[in-house]
C-alpha cells in the first residue's frame, strides 16, 4: 500500500492496516534500517499507575512503615 507525506509530515495510515491492529490513539515510532516501525502505546493518565500500586499495597496490607523498613534494608541500614 502507498501512503503520502503532506508538508506537515502527516501520513494517512490505510484503513486497511489500522483495522489489523489494536485501538490506539497513540504509536512509538522508531526506525529500524530503513523502515519506520509503529508500535501502539496505551497512554495511562498522570498518576493512575500511582493509585493502582497503592491499591495493590493496601490490599496486601503494605503500610508506609513496611515500606519506610524495606527502603532502610535496601540501602543496608538495617535495624
Amino acid at each position: 500500500m502507498l501512503a503520502k507525506k503532506t508538508s506537515k509530515n502527516q501520513i494517512t495510515i490505510p484503513t486497511a492496516i489500522i483495522r489489523q491492529i489494536p485501538e490506539a490513539e497513540y504509536f512509538d515510532v522508531s526506525l529500524r534500517g530503513e523502515e519506520i516501525v509503529l508500535r501502539p502505546v496505551v497512554v495511562t493518565p498522570a498518576g493512575e499507575r500511582r493509585r493502582a500500586v497503592r491499591a495493590k499495597m493496601e490490599a496486601l496490607g503494605v503500610t508506609e512503615k513496611d515500606v519506610r523498613d524495606a527502603i532502610l534494608w535496601a540501602r543496608g541500614r538495617r535495624r
